[in-house]
């Protein structure tokens, strides 16, 4: 059966993709879980106005994100933690505390957009990357000790 995803679904699509899927999947959990629609000639079109929509969104962020990403390696980014003597934190640092402290710093950023492998538990400087679509980038931030 053809239907439309109207979400992101693990190993099936992408959302407002059209693509082939069991009929009982479809039936039984797609379509009442609000995860898909039915492909029928309306929902298609109205996939492909909001494909198209979505792509250009993603590249006007993409735009802005490059010129944050450009900023922020000019700025000084600085987040003040709790600290023990040996320089571990007391709790980590996120995307949360970076995005708040590139506020802090007049740049807009979203939390989306940084790719941390794990949330940093130790004072230094670390290199942060950054990406949205087709955009990539890394800023540093210095942690401190409060």
């Amino acid at each position: 059966m053809k239907v439309i995803l109207m979400k992101d679904v693990k190993k099936i699509g992408r959302a407002h993709e059209e693509v082939e899927v069991a009929d009982g999947h479809a039936l039984n959990f797609l379509i009442p879980g609000k995860f898909a629609v039915a492909a029928t000639p309306a929902a298609k079109k109205e996939a492909e106005l909001r494909m198209k929509q979505r792509k250009e969104l993603h590249e006007v962020d993409g735009k802005l994100l490059a010129g944050n990403i450009a900023a922020l390696a000019e700025t000084r980014i600085v987040v003040k933690a709790k600290a023990n003597e040996k320089g571990h934190l007391y709790n980590a640092v996120g995307e949360e505390e970076i995005v708040q402290a590139a506020k802090d710093a007049h740049i807009d950023l979203p939390e989306a957009a940084i790719k941390l492998e794990r949330p940093i538990k130790e004072l230094g400087i670390f290199e942060i990357p950054v990406s949205m679509g087709e955009v990539f980038g890394k800023f540093s931030i210095t942690i401190e000790a409060e």
